[in-house]
């Protein structure tokens, strides 16, 4: 069984697909791993490091391949050498690169994409999502406090009081929580809202403030699989009002939402942001499919009505050495629970593998692919 590792080529990725953790741990599985020179430099990880932990340095890495690890999802041209069903296990976007996973399938890849991992208990320690939305949700807040021309906590000082600034976190998953608790230590005024309503307990353990409509009933918003779905139209009408009442007097705002295979939903509006004082910063971390904030673009300051709105296309790689290391643990994580020793290779059962499986037998196979 030999595993390959490629370093990255999708622009401003830094990050790689295994650790020298992960590549002891394959080969004690009985692997072989073979990682491209430089896949990790992005995440301060060497070459020697790699070889160090018993992996081959090649850029013919892919050769004769079994599996094939990613943070993203590979170029088709590059798995050239692979063997034939070969597994590509990554991020794959399975609906924004459609036709990539279509190649996949003409290629006789079994691709089998990471983020459509079920959310139930044994697949916890698998789920790229949480992993690398829990260190986006910190870097939107660290970011945000970059931008902003105060401080965040209130201080005490002989020449006055400074005081503490307020943060208002838009959509309560991984991100969301993860950006609460770090505003929260670094002494902002937190508030929080979702559509959601079990999220309303979350909120409230993290010390901040939740933010709700309480007189519209039957919300939509507890969507399968642990996933917000969209609202209903009478929910987003009350929610723009709450929102728009207590946006006016937020120092820093960070938005979170998402909706899996759709565009970003539309949060804050031109107009809101007018009400905001000059100075205040919005970090948009669904800038990449959409953005929730109007006029919004990725890798970008955008200045409206004084207000700073930004937002990267990426931010888990703006922390690549420990987004690498929990997302290389994942994907461990993941083959490792399914490794037969007698196969000498992973096998996947019926409720994960059927989740995760884009393309098998020169054919997507995939359920929600196939639907969409």
């Amino acid at each position: 069984m030999r595993i390959a590792v490629l370093k990255e080529t999708a622009s401003g990725e830094s990050r790689v697909a295994a650790s020298p953790e992960t590549v002891k741990k394959f080969i004690a599985l009985g692997a072989t791993v073979a990682v491209q020179p430089g896949a990790g430099d992005g995440a301060s990880i060497a070459d020697a490091d790699f070889a160090a932990a018993g992996a081959e340095i090649s850029r013919d890495a892919v050769k004769g391949a079994d599996i094939v690890l990613g943070v993203q999802g590979p170029d088709p041209k590059a798995l050239n050498g692979a063997n034939a069903g070969a597994w590509i296990v990554a991020g794959l976007d399975p609906f924004g690169q459609r036709s990539r996973v279509d190649d996949y399938a003409k290629g006789g890849f079994e691709a089998l994409a990471m983020e459509f991992m079920p959310r139930i208990t044994r697949a916890q320690s698998m789920d790229i999502l949480s992993s690398q939305s829990n260190l986006s949700g910190y870097k939107a807040v660290i970011e945000a406090a970059g931008q902003y021309g105060r401080a965040f906590p209130m201080m005490m000082t002989a020449a006055g009081t400074v005081t503490a600034a307020k943060c208002f976190v838009m959509g309560v998953g991984v991100a969301g929580l993860q950006a609460i608790a770090t505003a929260r230590r670094l002494g902002a005024q937190v508030s929080a809202t979702d559509v959601r309503s079990a999220t309303k307990e979350q909120i409230q353990s993290l010390g901040a403030k939740p933010i709700f409509v309480e007189s519209v009933k039957g919300i939509e918003g507890e969507g399968a699989g642990g996933y917000a779905s969209e609202m209903s139209e009478e929910y987003q009408k009350a929610q723009a009002e709450l929102v728009s009442s207590h946006i006016a007097k937020q120092d820093i705002v960070i938005t979170t939402a998402l909706i899996p295979g759709k565009a970003a939903p539309r949060l804050i509006t031109d107009a809101q942001i007018a009400t905001m004082k000059p100075g205040s910063v919005i970090f948009d971390l669904a800038v990449a499919q959409g953005g929730n904030v109007e006029g919004s673009k990725p890798d970008e300051v955008v200045i409206s009505h004084g207000v700073k709105i930004i937002g990267y296309s990426n931010t888990a790689t703006h922390l690549a050495a420990d987004a690498s290391a929990l997302f290389a643990r994942n994907l461990y994580n993941f083959l490792s629970a399914f490794w037969d020793k007698e196969a000498g290779r992973p096998v996947l059962d019926e409720e994960i593998g059927d989740a995760v499986r884009l393309t098998r037998d020169g054919k997507v196979v995939n359920g929600r692919l196939l639907g969409a």
